[in-house]
């Protein structure tokens, strides 16, 4: 992806890759989790809501070295990041 615009499909797929960025990463995952407030019993229906991937983008660019960590690993910029979480949110709206 090397665009600054997307459709919520691709907002929502790039978002689910920085969650499994998060996942494949422990440390990165237990933070994501106490931030949250989230476990296991309960992340699996969190993670089918619109704003759980609105939470995972604001979580990797809460930390410059992670965004960029994350952004190098999958090849975006981090700038689009920003325009998934963008696109997310106004997706959620009604």
């Amino acid at each position: 992806m090397v665009k600054e615009k997307m459709n919520a499909e691709e907002a929502e797929e790039l978002a689910i890759r920085a969650f499994g960025f998060l996942a494949s990463n422990p440390e990165y995952l237990g933070t994501f989790l106490a931030a949250t407030g989230l476990g296991p019993d309960n992340l699996r229906e969190a993670a089918a809501n619109t704003g759980f991937l609105v939470g995972v983008l604001d979580f990797v660019m809460s930390d410059e070295s992670m965004l960029l960590t994350f952004t190098e690993s999958y090849h975006v910029r981090p700038t689009l990041v920003a325009v998934a979480r963008y696109r997310l949110d106004r997706s959620a709206e009604p």
